[in-house]
């Protein structure tokens, strides 16, 4: 390489990275998701850069993270593995379809990712994000009832303040309101059984709450009035992130399971948030003892750093799809990006960086400490529960009246610019999923920044 081939290269570095280190000129052309955009765009929150534990803003504040980004770096930020391995795919394969040809990179992977799935969840189907990967799993559920001569099960049972993503699938069996009423009515045949919140038995629970388990009995209730030779299946959060962070009392999540089995209906297990050590096992359903039909992952897998989202399938629902002719094609569904050699690289790489560094055990080994901090709000100003389970948290607040979510939003934002911590607010729920590399000195400052702008707010 030439002298001045080497200093053009340079050249072009820089100019990519100073992009993201400055303020934009103007905030008007990106609509951004899920976001107030008036009221954001009077006082941006802008970041810049990130290591580790922390993000930078672009005044140059060091923000400590107490939300792996979104809910998605587990490994923390720019992770050395990680970041080299990306580097080099994108200079050696930058796309490859997967539509009758492939790459080596998918296959590997989903043969790593068995190592770590639970039971004879042995085959991964890829997607792009959670949302893709909720809608593929119902697909996916439909056309297996229809290969076995079942094509009958067509109806979905969900959950309140359930969220399953974006899709279509996804909001129609989901849960939260805001999230279904602008959009029509969704799918057909779909039904809902109760979320498992329950403050007037449960409020500062430490870890699972006792009271509740009752509440799987919902779905034989269904089963009654609808039948069990229509359903085709059941999905379930194992722990609901997006609604604030609700828990499943002790013994629910294994009845479910029991009344699934009962009534050959599949029971699949959401695991955008709680896959990839969250809770201290890969996955969820490994930690509570429960096993799925199917898994959905997504954020996690890939550390956050490239778009990926992933179903996993039991030996026998792939099974099914395979007894036709060799020159069928099984399942017309996928995606131009369904393993994408740049995700696919990143995940590998975000797999080893798990591995070498047992962070998949860190929510167990730190999770006294973590319930200790977050329990120690107790007491402080508007505060009306506490639940944590694993390396995850929630602060519910008692609403304002006649402004529900306000308060959460002011915490959130005088966390961010008065105390350098960024924290997930939604409604008056306040949530927290650090980075798997956190540290008890974190821990601390975590709680300590909390508490302060819990006074700050009134």
């Amino acid at each position: 390489m030439s002298a001045d081939s080497s200093s053009s290269r340079s050249a072009l570095a820089e100019h990519y990275a100073a992009q993201s280190q400055q303020a934009p000129e103007s905030l008007d052309a990106f609509w951004m998701p899920f976001t107030a955009n008036k009221l954001f765009k009077q006082k941006p929150r802008l970041l810049a850069s990130a290591s580790g534990m922390h993000y930078k803003s672009v005044d140059g504040r060091e923000i400590l993270d107490a939300t792996a980004g979104l809910w998605c770096c587990n490994a923390g930020h720019a992770r050395p593995r990680i970041v080299e391995a990306v580097k080099q795919q994108i200079g050696t394969l930058d796309f490859a379809p997967n539509f009758s040809m492939s790459s080596p990179l998918p296959f590997i992977l989903a043969e790593r990712l068995k190592k770590i799935t639970p039971g004879d969840l042995n085959h991964a189907f890829f997607a792009n994000s959670g949302s893709e990967a909720v809608d593929s799993a119902l697909k996916i559920a439909l056309a297996y009832h229809r290969v076995r001569g079942d094509g009958q099960r067509t109806r979905f049972i969900g959950r309140e303040k359930a969220y399953h993503g974006v899709g279509f699938g996804g909001i129609s069996l989901g849960g939260l309101p805001n999230n279904r009423k602008w959009f029509g009515p969704g799918l057909p045949a779909v039904s809902h059984i109760r979320h498992t919140l329950d403050l007037s038995r449960n409020a500062f629970s430490q870890g699972l709450p006792k009271h509740g388990v009752e509440l799987a009995e919902d779905l034989e209730r269904q089963i009654a009035l609808y039948d069990a030779s229509t359903i085709a299946a059941v999905i379930v959060e194992p722990i609901s992130g997006s609604a604030g962070v609700i828990l499943p009392p002790e013994g629910y999540l294994q009845r479910l399971r029991e009344i699934c089995t009962k009534h050959g209906i599949l029971l699949i297990f959401d695991e955008v948030i709680t896959g990839f050590g969250r809770v201290g096992k890969p996955f969820a359903a490994q930690r509570f003892g429960v096993q799925p039909d199917m898994i959905t992952a997504a954020k996690g897998i890939t550390n956050g750093c490239v778009p990926m989202g992933a179903v996993f399938v039991s030996d026998s629902i792939f099974d099914a799809f395979m007894q036709g002719p060799d020159d069928a094609i099984d399942l017309f569904h996928g995606y131009t990006y369904s393993g994408h050699p740049l995700a696919c690289a990143a995940a590998l790489a975000t797999l080893d960086t798990y591995e070498e560094e047992g962070l998949f055990g860190k929510a167990i080994e730190l999770g006294d400490y973590w319930q200790q901090g977050l329990h120690s709000l107790k007491g402080l100003p508007h505060v009306v529960d506490l639940r944590n389970y694993g390396l995850i948290g929630a602060i519910e607040l008692a609403p304002r009246e006649g402004a529900p979510g306000s308060r959460g939003y002011d915490v959130f934002a005088n966390a961010f610019n008065q105390q350098d911590l960024l924290t997930r607010v939604t409604g008056d729920v306040i949530a927290l999923s650090p980075p798997l590399i956190v540290g008890k000195a974190h821990i601390d400052q975590i709680f300590e920044r909390l508490a302060a702008s819990l006074r700050a707010v009134s």
